[in-house]
């Protein structure tokens, strides 16, 4: 026995010529840092305080800070069970699905539809489609690079970032009016190279909740043109910014109106809180049917490789209700009663810390809008919340409005008061 295991540690050991220790393959690997919002929750989770609130995920719970499954969905998943099979879907996913997706972002009446002029393929939500199009980009327009703004969702860094496309910002907001630095934003638009491309939040700008106004999408548009930017829209939160999926997608809408071939990313976590079904699409307007069939099979090659094909039951839900009149009125009421709860919050909060006589202007917190407040308080500031009043949120300031309540309200306001009085 001994002899055996003599042997067997000798040869576990033994490096032959031209290889390498078996025990040596992964030895340089160190662990990877924490998702600076996951990790959020994380900590949430270990504290045993009972007056914890966990403002940092961006995920809606209602009033009484429970999670929500809308009735559309639990309909459109009743007409699935035991209905419906689960066979693979086509590369580009479910065709159904991508139509009426195609209907929100560009307009039930969109010529570019009737017209066969948007490549588009179901995605793995929002985060798949940036990807999806990261790649293309990277494979079609090599010698290109990314403007994104600052400060932006921080997963968009890492999609260009893997894909091998270089970066650039852009000003967006700014610290001192807590709003948009409009004019450096179109110094920037002005002063890239011509055919730039160019990352645009379509509404509800994530983590700042600042937008420009329709007016100035107008300039944005226009300057566009001028220099023949490209402009990707990442457009999470359509219906769920305003309440109104038609006013949420009016960005993309005035680039449309001015003959911008543009491309898009939409999701369906957020507006129909299919967080964990990663159900979403990637489209790109072209020149012509012949040119989006092409574009279309590249999307569809870059997927392959990548996932095969999309997750079937997510497709079938979204599908269902916006193919089913009434499904999705039921729909549109709940995306707004969602908006609706979160603006309410928003007027809440802002009310309570002024009422405790705050020094400082508050009136951001409702001008933003969409799931999150960027609140101006700095990173100490939100440590002290943290490890006095077992509140937690990014270190940037960002409030998930969504984790706020009724119930929670009044003391979130107290707290933000607390360690921002002094300012």
């Amino acid at each position: 026995m001994a002899i055996r295991s003599a042997l067997t540690k000798r040869i576990i050991t033994t490096t032959l010529p031209g290889s390498r220790s078996i025990s040596s393959w992964w030895k340089n690997v160190e662990p990877a840092p924490k998702d600076p919002i996951l990790g959020v929750t994380e900590a949430f989770l270990a504290d045993p305080s009972p007056d914890k609130v966990n403002v940092g995920v961006g995920a809606y719970r209602d009033d009484n800070g429970q999670p929500v499954v809308l009735d559309c969905v639990r309909e459109a998943e009743r007409r699935v069970a035991g209905n419906l099979n689960m066979e693979y879907l086509p590369m580009g996913g479910s065709n159904n699905m991508v139509e009426e997706t195609l209907k929100l972002a560009y307009g039930e009446d969109s010529d570019l539809i009737k017209d066969k002029r948007i490549a588009a393929i179901q995605a793995l939500s929002g985060t798949g489609a940036c990807r999806i199009f990261a790649d293309f980009q990277k494979r079609f327009s090599p010698d290109s690079q990314i403007y994104i703004p600052v400060p932006t969702w921080s997963n968009h860094h890492n999609i260009w970032r893997d894909a091998n496309v270089p970066q650039r910002t852009f000003h967006y907001y700014h610290p001192e009016s807590k709003g948009l630095d409009f004019a450096s934003l179109m110094d920037d638009v002005k002063n890239a190279p011509n055919g730039s491309f160019f990352l645009l939040h379509a509404c509800a700008h994530n983590p700042t909740g600042v937008d420009p106004t329709v007016e100035q999408w107008k300039e944005i548009s226009y300057q566009f043109k001028v220099k023949g930017h490209f402009a990707f829209f990442d457009m999470a939160y359509q219906g769920f910014a305003s309440g109104d999926p038609e006013r949420d997608a009016k960005s993309i809408r005035i680039f449309l109106e001015d003959g911008h071939l543009i491309g898009c990313s939409q999701s369906y976590a957020k507006n129909m809180g299919l967080y964990g079904q990663r159900v979403g699409c990637l489209s790109l307007v072209c020149e012509d049917e012949k040119q989006a069939v092409a574009v279309k099979s590249q999307l569809q090659q870059l997927a392959r490789p990548m996932y095969s094909n999309p997750p079937v039951h997510g497709a079938l839900i979204v599908s269902i209700i916006l193919g089913d009149p009434e499904l999705k009125q039921l729909w549109l009421k709940e995306v707004k009663g969602m908006a609706d709860r979160i603006i309410g919050m928003r007027t809440s909060l802002r009310e309570n810390i002024e009422k405790l006589g705050s020094p400082l202007s508050w009136e951001h917190i409702t001008k933003q809008i969409g799931m999150f407040c960027y609140s101006g308080m700095t990173p100490e500031q939100v440590d002290r919340l943290t490890k006095e009043f077992h509140i937690y949120m990014t270190r940037n300031g960002r409030i998930s409005m969504a984790g706020v309540t009724s119930g929670n309200v009044e003391y979130l306001a107290k707290a933000i008061h607390e360690v921002t009085k002094a300012a």
